[in-house]
């Protein structure tokens, strides 16, 4: 009897973990939204892991990673602006091709 208390309390202690980590209400939204699909997909454990992922708080790397990216795609709009006007500079420059051929 004392095994049976001690297995109920521990299986108690892990549901309550479970519950302060968001596991639970994690899980019950995705089979929520499994059940709801109109459509069943054919693989359900693939639907699972995707909205998992979906519904699961971001990591930090990932946001990290996506600051990066919009951080470097403000950097390439700011080197092709600057490399435009590179170009229009050098073209006061240098002769164009018809200009050096009259010579």
């Amino acid at each position: 009897i004392r095994a049976n208390i001690a297995s109920e309390s521990k299986r108690e202690q892990f549901q309550r973990y479970l519950e302060k980590a968001g596991v639970l209400d994690s899980l019950t939204s995705v089979l929520l939204a499994l059940y709801e699909e109109t459509e069943k997909p054919n693989n359900a454990l693939d639907f699972l892991k995707q909205h998992l992922g979906v519904a699961g708080q971001e990591s930090a790397d990932t946001e990290a990673l996506q600051q990066d990216l919009r951080d470097m795609r403000q950097r390439c709009e700011l080197l092709a602006e600057e490399n435009k006007r590179l170009k229009n500079r050098l073209q006061r420059y240098e002769p164009t091709q018809e200009d050096g051929a009259a010579d």
